[in-house]
C-alpha cells in the first residue's frame, strides 16, 4: 500500500506502494505517517515540491506577504535552507514545481481578483548552501477573459507547457502557457477546459507523468494518465478521491520523486 506520510505545521503527506495491494485507487494507503517541523515555522506554505538535486529535501514556499524566499526541507522535518530569489516580489505565491532542472513559483493569486497580470518565476534549481538566487526567467500573463484566482498549476515534463488551474470559478477552468513562453513580453494564456469542481488550491504531477493530484481543501482528485496522453485530455477524467485526512489551510501538494508517494 501507498501509506501517507503527513508533516504537521507545513503540512506535508506521503505515501508508499506496494506491489501486492491496490484496494484503494493506486494503491493508497488511507493512514498518513505525520512527522512534525522541527526548527522553526513556516506557518503559510502555499506549494511544495521534492527536490532532485538535494536527495532526502523538499522545497517549501510562503503565501503573500512573506519575503521572497524558498526553504529546504529535509524530510524528517528539519528546515535546512533558506534562499532568496533577489529581485522576485511575493505579491502571491501560490504553489511551485520542479520540472526538468528547474524550479516554478506561480504568483498567480488574486483573491479580489483586482491584477492585471500574473506570472511565473523559472529558475535552475538551487544547490544546499545557496543563499540567494538572482538569474530567473520571468514569465508574465494575462487571461483572455479577464481576471482569475489561481493557485495550482502543472508543468509537461515533455513539452515544457504550463497548465494554470484556477480556484474560485463555477467550475476550476485549466488554461495553457505553451512553449517556448515569452519571457521580455506579456503571454496570454489559452483555454483548455473545465474542470468538474472547484475550489483548487494546488496540483502535482508524478515523476513519470502518469499520475496527477488536484488538491482543494477537503479533497484529493486523482487522475492517471499514459506516457503517450497528453494533459489536457487527462482533464476530462473523473477523478477518484484518494483518503484525505483534511488540514487546516492545506494548500500544498507534491508526489516524492522516488515513486513511493506524496506529500502534503
Amino acid at each position: 500500500m501507498r501509506a501517507p506520510l503527513f508533516f504537521l505545521l507545513i503540512i506535508l503527506l506521503s505515501c508508499r506502494k506496494s506491489s501486492s495491494q491496490s484496494e484503494t485507487p493506486a494503491g493508497f494507503n488511507k493512514t498518513p505517517a505525520v512527522i512534525t517541523l522541527k526548527g522553526g515555522a513556516l506557518n503559510e506554505a502555499s506549494g511544495i515540491a521534492d527536490s532532485k538535486i538535494n536527495a532526502g529535501y523538499l522545497w517549501v514556499q510562503q503565501d503573500s506577504g512573506n519575503p521572497p524566499f524558498i526553504y529546504l526541507l529535509k524530510k524528517d522535518g528539519t528546515i535546512a535552507d533558506s534562499v532568496f530569489i533577489n529581485g522576485a516580489t511575493n505579491r502571491d505565491w501560490e504553489d511551485m514545481a520542479v520540472s526538468g532542472n528547474d524550479v516554478y513559483i506561480a504568483e498567480t493569486g488574486d483573491n479580489n481578483l483586482a491584477y492585471s497580470s500574473y506570472a511565473f518565476y523559472r529558475f535552475a534549481e538551487p544547490a544546499q548552501g545557496t543563499d540567494t538566487v538572482s538569474v530567473f526567467d520571468k514569465i508574465e500573463f494575462t487571461y483572455p477573459d479577464g481576471h482569475h484566482d489561481a493557485e495550482a498549476f502543472l508543468v509537461d515534463p515533455l513539452t515544457k507547457d504550463i497548465y494554470i488551474i484556477t480556484k474560485n470559478d463555477v467550475k476550476s477552468k485549466v488554461f495553457v502557457l505553451s512553449f517556448p513562453q515569452n519571457v521580455s513580453g506579456l503571454n496570454e494564456a489559452v483555454y483548455v477546459t473545465d474542470l468538474e469542481f472547484n475550489g483548487v488550491v494546488s496540483a502535482a504531477l508524478s515523476s513519470d507523468a502518469k499520475e496527477i493530484i488536484i488538491k482543494t481543501y477537503t479533497d484529493l482528485n486523482y487522475l492517471t494518465k499514459t506516457s503517450s496522453q497528453s494533459i489536457a485530455s487527462a482533464f476530462s477524467q473523473s477523478p477518484q478521491k484518494l483518503s484525505y485526512q483534511i488540514e487546516p489551510q492545506g494548500e500544498a501538494v507534491c508526489f516524492g520523486l522516488d515513486g513511493k508517494g506524496f506529500y502534503t
